[in-house]
């Protein structure tokens, strides 16, 4: 990879990811149709395991890009619709605001749901899936929200999109997402884990000597390496976990169309699609968000939990690409949206 994009990314990265910092930082760039990767820090710092490009990190809400792309993929195998109600698929949902919400409302965050697990003052309890129906049947607009009309963005909507995908389909999410998007890309590395009793994630004993320990911004551990955590106790509501090197697949599969299967190279750039414009420079597209700054759009999606933080994004008019994940919560990824991307795209 030239030098000079690695000088750019060193540059910004490395006083992110310093001793002094808790955790550490795995990062994927793609440029000229190939990766490089540049890894920082511990993955646990008790055990001194440094951070490695195989390293398993909790991916947050990037996991909601592969919703969003199998909404796509769906749409482009004519097996649903993104106008469809989701009623059509749940007629357990027969709220009077609920049962107006498309699929396509609820794939780019315009459904207008708000519900407690979405915005602080966060719950204490947890929620059963019937109690999630009942929440979603009982909600009504707090600000005059209508289906469609405005963009919020909707961890509700996200979970009620798997219980879509999961009925319509008849199959776990986890496996949809395995067979569908995962196999297909080669993406081997990345799982949808069921989550055990303990609130960790329930994998084969190799695959959790690969999982990091997460920390607090300050430093202090939260949960066990493999920790998930959701507002929602039922199956395949927890998080997500990938590497550096597997997400750099999906970089290519996003800049480059590498990609067999032609209907999910498609569903792959349908939700990159900018499909609801919020003002002059952001836009909202099947998860994935668009910011245009001077001179460059950048695609991208952040995700972040208390011990977590991740992200994605792309430049596709100059093929640029980067992830970034750290085992800490509130890692400033915003270095890549406004100085990492925009660099690169001067190149």
């Amino acid at each position: 990879m030239d030098a000079q994009i690695r000088d750019i990314v060193t540059t910004e990265l490395a006083p992110t990811a310093t001793a002094a910092d808790p955790g550490g930082l795995a990062a994927a760039v793609y440029a000229g149709g190939q990766v490089a990767f540049f890894t920082y820090g511990y993955a646990d710092a008790a055990a001194k395991r440094p951070v490695t490009s195989d390293t398993l990190f909790n991916l947050a809400s990037l996991r909601k890009l592969f919703e969003a792309t199998l909404v796509a993929l769906g749409t482009e195998r004519g097996e649903l619709q993104l106008d469809d109600r989701v009623g059509k698929y749940l007629p357990e949902l027969h709220g009077d605001y609920i049962s107006r919400v498309t699929i396509g409302e609820l794939v780019n965050h315009t459904s207008g749901l708000l519900l407690p697990t979405d915005h602080p003052p966060w719950p204490n309890e947890t929620f059963s899936r019937d109690q999630f129906i009942a929440m979603l049947n009982s909600w009504t607009p707090q600000k005059g929200e209508q289906p469609g009309k405005q963009r919020i963005y909707s961890h509700a909507g996200y979970v009620l999109l798997q219980l879509v995908l999961e009925r319509h389909y008849g199959a776990p999410i986890a496996t949809l997402i395995e067979s569908r998007i995962l196999r297909p890309l080669g993406m081997s590395s990345t799982v949808v884990p069921d989550r055990g009793e303990d609130d960790r994630a329930s994998m084969a004993p190799e695959i959790m000597r690969r999982m990091v320990q997460g920390y607090s911004r300050d430093g202090t551990p939260i949960g066990p390496p493999g920790d998930q955590q959701s507002y929602y106790d039922f199956a395949g509501t927890g998080q997500m976990f990938s590497s550096a090197r597997d997400l750099g697949i999906l970089l290519g599969a996003c800049l480059d169309g590498a990609v067999i299967d032609p209907e999910l190279r498609a569903a792959l750039q349908m939700t990159l699609r900018e499909s609801y414009r919020v003002d002059a420079k952001f836009g909202q597209a099947m998860a994935w968000e668009h910011v245009r700054l001077d001179g460059v759009t950048v695609i991208d999606k952040p995700g972040g939990l208390n011990n977590a933080s991740a992200y994605i994004g792309l430049v596709p008019a100059r093929r640029f690409g980067i992830v970034l994940l750290a085992n800490r919560g509130d890692y400033p990824h915003e270095i890549a949206r406004y100085k990492i991307l925009p660099a690169l795209a001067q190149l």
